[in-house]
């Protein structure tokens, strides 16, 4: 076994290697523009207007790129749509535009400080060894069929480390934090931990709800603390730090509001004038601001000091010494399967127990360095470093793994998967759970169904390459997917998640959504991301679209790799009580192998009469969107109507032109004939006259009129792996048009 001290080495390397990646290629990627020197007097501040709002702490360490010339500086103001950093030399009076970059490296270089002091203290040193090796005996009584928070109560009481497993919707936050109470009631200090703010934030607002159905409630006991603070406590304000701050330092919180009004009213003077006087009097409200803050700074560490139970995040604990210098009886780490190792690791050594809670069933901590060290410590959770996660493959829980075992989230039709396949009949479903759902299963689209497959094979080849990025897309199922979402909403449904395992897929959606869902999005809740940004999450209905299809020749790593069964884990289980699966049946059966996560999903949803195919499209569809219709590729009068009607331009793209029917030829010269015909094909057709044409490969034939009508499907005679029957989708969208053109730049 590795020694604590060897451990705390690799981890270091490990980070280090990840700032190392980070500051060379830094990912978070800002455009300012109308750079301006404000003051030369040792050190060169510049002025800079950005696109929209950025919010980067004062004092955090940016890079400036511009013309080739790189150069570090600091965050002296950032609120709004401007910025003011400071450098070491000077970069000229002006610079037209650059780009900024950002990452948060300075929290990893916190955290390997913080791993230093661990190394010279013997006490911490055996806290993190006991979690890395969690081979003591238990120690808390066992007593059989008592409820989940007597027992994680009685194991985190008398075992030092404890492991939590939460699968999705088994009461994780309901258990941790009526445990965190009754430590609290037996005047016990807390530290709850996260990886992010919102799941901070929702555990938090669930102790103070029940601490205070106790009427055990002190102001000040019970603390959250940190700057970004979202919905969930909207109810517990008397938790928050700023709230607090606010009840009893008010004059302290309007000077800082007053000094921070000032500040912003003046940098837009300044970004008319950059004036001497109004350069000199912002770096003077700068310096008073600094002052005011540094006070509220030591009322909130009062607070830190007098509270009982603390609430934060890890990157906080670890950056701020208030917490990590304060002795704790427990600490309770959320999401521990997508924290670091030796973050994990710092927060064991700040307590003599913890509770380590999280699912590594889904998915791991990122980073980004390629190297073994990080791939051994930054790219796996701490279940599967301590052996926990082992354990279970071998048929059995770890002593010291406590395991939350009924669900209470998902339908049961749409739990069955996940139960049988990801976690191997160890989690069944609450009896409730089948009642609770039933109002969102007997809705639109597919009423009566939990869960449903949408076949899109034999529509054509529509999965293709982003330009740029390379990440794949697949226009086809997109809009078949935003036809689901309508039908959804038209049904009643308004908290509704789309979920991709390529980004250029979720952002493309993400885009369709702002151009057509623009006020429906308002008044419910619809997003559309990849399955990282879904994690921790739920939602009424869930789309899982895979997008992968013809005519690539392979499936994504995404999909098939070695965490393609957390990734689709996660795609499932936000769900509540309706799932649909977009897919092509025919490229999975061809593509995935049976031991596949995806294959095995399809191969369940088959077998459980969940398929429906494309011939029930007409089925399915009752609600037209007056921007996205779709037809019989065969009726063309609408078609027809719009080339009559188009204007100034008309783009069509075709496998081979070479294919182009006669029909089809006549049609095209049914235009205007001063609309301009731009053609992108593989294959020139001497009879097919164009004045454009862009020799480039394209899978699947479509046409775009006056940049914002696209007619997808069409013609469908020059499609591969089409059966009927045909169809064709009109989508009016300026902003799709634009999106889909641009994946065919290049022009001969």
């Amino acid at each position: 076994m590795n020694s604590t001290v060897n451990y705390i080495k690799e981890w270091q390397q490990a980070l280090q290697l990840e700032i190392l990646h980070l500051k060379k290629y830094g990912s978070t990627k800002y455009l300012v523009s109308n750079g301006h020197l404000l003051t030369s007097d040792g050190s060169f501040s510049y002025y800079f207007e950005t696109g929209s709002s950025i919010k980067i702490p004062i004092g955090a360490i940016v890079r400036l790129e511009w013309g080739g010339i790189k150069q570090d500086g600091r965050i002296l103001s950032s609120e709004g749509k401007s910025i003011i950093i400071v450098f070491e030399r000077s970069l000229g009076d002006i610079i037209g535009e650059a780009f900024l970059y950002h990452d948060p490296w300075e929290l990893l270089e916190q955290l390997i400080i913080r791993l230093d002091e661990i190394k010279r203290s013997k006490k911490k040193r055996l806290r993190i060894k006991r979690l890395m090796d969690p081979s003591m005996p238990q120690k808390h009584p066992v007593i059989e069929s008592q409820s989940s928070v007597k027992e994680l109560y009685a194991r985190s009481k008398f075992n030092p480390v404890t492991f939590v497993w939460g699968p999705p919707g088994t009461g994780k936050t309901y258990t941790l934090a009526r445990t965190v109470a009754n430590h609290y009631l037996q005047d016990k200090k807390v530290l709850v931990l996260s990886h992010s703010n919102q799941a901070v934030d929702v555990l938090m607002a669930e102790i103070s709800s029940f601490i205070k159905k106790k009427d055990r409630f002190k102001e000040g006991e019970v603390l959250r603390y940190g700057s970004q603070v979202g919905e969930s406590l909207a109810l517990h304000d008397d938790i928050v730090t700023g709230q607090l701050l606010g009840k009893h330092e008010p004059i302290l919180v309007k000077e800082k509001e007053q000094l921070a009004e000032e500040k912003r009213l003046l940098k837009h003077d300044l970004s008319g004038s950059f004036s001497k006087r109004d350069t000199d009097q912002l770096i003077e409200l700068e310096k008073k601001l600094a002052k005011v803050l540094e006070k509220i700074r030591q009322k909130e560490m009062q607070f830190v000091k007098e509270a009982k139970i603390i609430g934060t995040t890890l990157a906080k604990a670890a950056n701020d010494e208030t917490v990590y210098q304060k002795e704790y009886d427990l600490v309770i780490l959320d999401e521990a399967s997508m924290a670091y190792v030796p973050q994990v690791a710092f927060a064991a050594a700040l307590s003599k127990h913890i509770i380590v809670c999280g699912d590594f069933k889904q998915l791991p901590p990122i980073a980004s360095a390629r190297d073994s060290l990080v791939k051994l410590w930054l790219k796996e959770d701490i279940f599967h470093r301590a052996g926990v996660a082992q354990s279970v493959e071998e048929g059995e829980l770890h002593p010291h793994l406590f395991l939350l075992k009924e669900q209470r989230r998902m339908h049961p039709d749409i739990s069955a998967f996940t139960n049988r396949v990801v976690y191997n009949n160890l989690v069944g479903d609450h009896e409730s759970v089948s009642t609770s759902r039933e109002s969102i299963m007997l809705a639109e689209p597919f009423a009566n169904k939990a869960a449903v497959l949408v076949d899109t094979s034999l529509s054509g080849e529509y999965c293709i390459t982003e330009r740029t990025s390379h990440s794949r897309m697949n226009l086809w199922q997109l809009l078949l997917s935003f036809q689901l979402i309508h039908e959804a909403y038209v049904g009643g449904a308004k908290s509704i998640g789309y979920v991709a395992p390529y980004r250029a897929q979720s952002d493309l959606m993400e885009k369709l959504l702002d151009d057509l869902y623009e006020k429906e999005r308002q008044t419910s809740d619809i997003i559309a991301a990849t399955v990282h940004r879904f994690q921790g999450s739920e939602r009424d209905m869930m789309i899982f679209d895979t997008v992968d299809s013809y005519p690539q020749n392979r499936a994504g790593m995404l999909l098939t790799g070695r965490e393609s069964e957390r990734l689709i884990n996660v795609a499932i289980t936000r769900t509540k009580g309706k799932f649909v699966h977009v897919s092509d049946t025919s490229f999975v059966n061809k593509h995935v192998y049976r031991s596949k996560t995806l294959r095995q999903l399809v191969d369940h949803q088959i077998q459980n009469n969940q398929l429906v195919a494309k011939k029930d499209i007409g089925k399915w569809v009752n609600n037209q969107h007056p921007k996205l219709r779709w037809m019989h590729a065969r009726k063309l009068g609408d078609f027809l109507e719009d080339i009559e009607s188009t204007k100034q331009e008309m783009v069509m793209a075709v496998p081979d032109l070479n294919s182009l029917s006669e029909e089809w030829q006549r049609y095209l010269m049914k235009r205007n004939p001063e609309v301009k015909l731009t053609i992108i094909s593989s294959k020139r057709n001497p009879d097919v006259v164009s004045n454009q044409f862009i020799c480039l490969p394209v899978s699947f034939s479509f046409f775009i009129l006056d940049k914002r009508v696209i007619w997808l499907g069409l013609p469908v005679e020059a499609n591969d792996r089409v059966q009927p029957p045909f169809l064709a989708a009109r989508l009016d969208s300026p902003i799709m048009a634009d999106e889909l053109l641009s994946q065919f730049k290049k022009s001969e």
